[in-house]
């Protein structure tokens, strides 16, 4: 697998290679904002792109948009920044996870075989088109979202939740099914990363009722007969 890692600092980096490297994955290394936006759009062989926040030129946000607008390819923030703010900033603008330094190498292997894996088998849905409440289609085949026929962005995880979701509108889903199926079956994660992705959902959905939190258990997509009725 080939790993695009963006990171200026070195201290980081350089260990981080050797680890990579040790598990079989080719590494390229950009330690600037641009160089990793260039790298990505001249190697076309980069399967997974590693990406700190804090660049010397452009940030690391301004790189996932750049990346995000033109693939779906898997991208894993890797960042000092903590706080909740960040962490929803960086997975509204299309990265896949999100990992604050310091973390653990083996933690990081398996963030990367899950997003991966998730990458690999994303496709495999019954149906191609649903119609969703609040005038939504969701399109498995081609993998796009639209609210009243305009085009919606969503990262890969967002679209795998809604998928899930919409596959059996009405029902509630466990945070644990959830997890285990748009995430991996061993998560590592914070089920917190869970709420902020519904909460990008609702929002970039335009309707926060869309998708209904049901306390203790977890969620499910409200159905289109239900909007039917209420309308």
């Amino acid at each position: 697998m080939n790993v695009l890692l963006v990171e200026d600092d070195d201290a980081i980096a350089e260990p981080l290679i050797r680890g990579l490297e040790r598990q079989g994955y080719v590494v390229r290394h950009e330690s600037t904002g641009l160089g990793g936006v260039a790298a990505f759009h001249s190697d076309p062989s980069v399967d997974i792109v590693l990406l700190d926040l804090g660049l010397p030129d452009i940030d690391g946000y301004e790189v996932c948009r750049r990346v995000r607008s033109d693939s779906t390819i898997p991208i894993i923030i890797l960042t000092a920044r903590g706080d909740e703010i960040d962490r929803v900033l960086g997975l509204e603008l299309g990265a896949d996870d999100y990992m604050v330094k310091p973390f653990g190498f083996r933690e990081l292997i398996a963030r990367i075989n899950a997003v991966t894996r998730r990458s690999n088998t994303s496709g495999s849905i019954k149906e191609d088109i649903t119609k969703l409440p609040s005038d939504v289609t969701l399109d498995n085949r081609t993998r796009k979202v639209t609210v009243h026929d305009k085009d919606i962005q969503l990262t890969r995880k967002e679209f795998d939740l809604l998928s899930l979701l919409a596959s059996d509108a009405g029902a509630t889903q466990t945070r644990e099914t959830i997890l285990e199926q748009v995430w991996d079956a061993h998560w590592y994660g914070p089920t917190k990363t869970l709420d902020v992705h519904i909460a990008s959902l609702r929002k970039k959905l335009g309707d926060p009722t869309i998708i209904e939190t049901v306390r203790g258990v977890g969620f499910r997509l409200r159905s289109t007969t239900e909007n039917d009725s209420a309308s």
